[in-house]
């Protein structure tokens, strides 16, 4: 597996809901992926229900800082279904069948798309939406945004994908 990609599913990790595995799995993010080292140091000194609490908090009261990349861009709007579609699409154009419990834009489920393929163009064609969340994390004064923020300045500045 590429630096690049134990870095993207490390990021997928490390922005989904913190359970008993996050935490079990917390010595090996810390040692794969120093670009996190911030925000896997404060995990790492939480204690796990605080951790938990604290994700809640962040994630699921407020859309300026929604997980949900259509969100930015398609919320409230008919487009959105569209734009799920779209990522279900480009999953399946990889051979991958999206059978998580969360939608398809769900940034961790996006990232770890892009650790198993090495293509960011979902990343990147929402480098604005990704942005404006990071900003939202910081003025919220997370250590979550630490994630956005490495997530932001790996992204490459153009699409990498062959594949639609």
């Amino acid at each position: 597996m590429s630096t690049d990609a134990v870095f993207y599913q490390a990021a997928a990790l490390c922005l989904t809901y913190p359970g008993d595995d996050f935490v079990a799995r917390l010595p090996l993010l810390r040692q794969a992926a120093p670009r996190l080292r911030e925000f896997t140091d404060h995990a790492t000194a939480t204690p796990p229900r605080e951790l938990a609490a604290h994700y809640t908090e962040v994630f699921d009261c407020e859309n300026r800082r929604s997980l949900y990349l259509s969100r930015w861009q398609d919320d409230g709007t008919r487009r959105r279904g569209m734009s799920l579609v779209r990522f279900k699409e480009v999953y399946q154009a990889y051979g991958m069948e999206f059978t998580g419990e969360e939608l398809p834009d769900f940034l961790p489920a996006v990232l770890e798309f892009t650790a198993r393929t090495g293509n960011t163009d979902l990343l990147t064609e929402h480098r604005d939406c990704l942005a404006q969340l990071r900003r939202g994390l910081a003025d919220f004064g997370t250590p979550y945004a630490s994630v956005l923020t490495a997530v932001c300045t790996a992204m490459p500045a153009a699409p990498t994908g062959t594949r639609p």
